[in-house]
């Protein structure tokens, strides 16, 4: 099968990085990619400069709320693969205003704009770990309750349960995945790891909510994306799949691996007030996809850990910028 993708927040963390999968070579199913992005605050065109050439690629500069443009883009395309979100936990807290419309009314365009088409188009929807709230201990299977803790977990549980009705009563071919916490090149220095390496870089502590006792389960970006294609391709319609890692790791123990890994220590740490609402621990249980299609991490934490801190060393004027801005 050669499928005609649209991807939505593809000049994002996770979107591009889905795209420069695809242009090398990695995705051989997807013939042609049409990438939206509304470019806002952690929409960085710069992160899909080496596939611009490619001639089945094009970009369009958008909102997924835009019923119009989404109309017109999905009249092309066999699949949505919806990245776009906004995704800080800290920023739903200040204002959630900007994640009920992105996560929540644009899931209902672009589905909206599927059932409209009258064409079998496959809907796949990005969702978080985080929809399922808080574990003390075991994992989450994709059958748990959904008790989102945050504004942002919250909009993104609205969306892909929106995405479910809309496959109950429309027939909709709509797919969606969970996944842990994601690392790698192209994050937006806000997030933790990234934050953490150029703050160290830049002589500044890093911050560290709390008492660091936190607990993430932790997903190279590269894995993230294979996981998505796999479910793109093979996963069973109006199914549920969660994305893991493999690494869970305390705020305190990760942060002791960056900071060893550039030569400082713990008088580098600040902490600082805990964030309101703050989830204890999340855990995903990734059975399903491995059993059904086959799915396990590869990049071992360790490794991607420091193929991250080397890139954000030589990157500088990626992310300087934006941090700055």
């Amino acid at each position: 099968m050669f499928m005609r993708v649209l991807v939505t927040g593809g000049a994002g963390f996770i979107g591009s990085n889905f795209v420069r999968m695809v242009a090398g070579g990695n995705f051989k199913e997807i013939s042609s990619l049409q990438v939206l992005d509304k470019l806002t605050y952690a929409g960085v065109l710069e992160n899909l400069k080496d596939v611009s050439s490619i001639p089945s690629y094009d970009f369009s500069q958008g909102d997924i709320c835009d019923h119009e443009l989404v109309g017109d883009l999905i009249n092309d395309v066999d699949a949505v693969i919806n990245f776009a979100a906004e995704s800080h936990v800290d920023r739903s807290i200040s204002g959630a205003a900007d994640f009920v419309q992105t996560n929540i009314v644009g899931v209902q365009v672009l589905l909206d704009a599927i059932k409209a088409s009258g064409r079998k188009i496959r809907f796949l929807q990005v969702s978080t770990d985080e929809v399922y709230g808080s574990i003390a201990e075991g994992s989450w299977t994709e059958d748990f309750p959904l008790l989102p803790n945050s504004p942002y977990s919250a909009s993104k549980a609205s969306g892909e349960l929106l995405a479910r009705s809309y496959y109950r009563t429309h027939g909709l071919d709509v797919v969606i995945t969970r996944c842990s916490n994601n690392y790698g090149t192209h994050h937006f220095p806000e997030k933790l790891i990234p934050l953490f390496i150029t703050n160290l870089m830049e002589g500044k502590k890093v911050p560290v909510y709390g008492t660091g006792e936190n607990v993430r389960d932790w997903l190279h970006v590269d894995d993230h994306c294979l996981g998505i294609y796999s479910v793109l391709m093979n996963g069973r319609s109006g199914e549920v799949y969660n994305i893991g890692g493999g690494r869970e790791l305390k705020n305190n123990e990760i942060t002791s691996l960056i900071l060893e890994s550039m030569g400082a220590d713990e008088s580098s740490i600040e902490y600082v007030e805990d964030r309101k609402g703050h989830d204890l621990r999340y855990s995903v249980d990734w059975t399903k996809i491995n059993q059904e299609l086959g799915y396990e991490p590869k990049v071992k934490f360790e490794d991607g850990l420091r193929e991250t801190i080397e890139w954000y060393r030589d990157n500088e004027s990626w992310w300087k910028p934006l941090k700055n801005r």
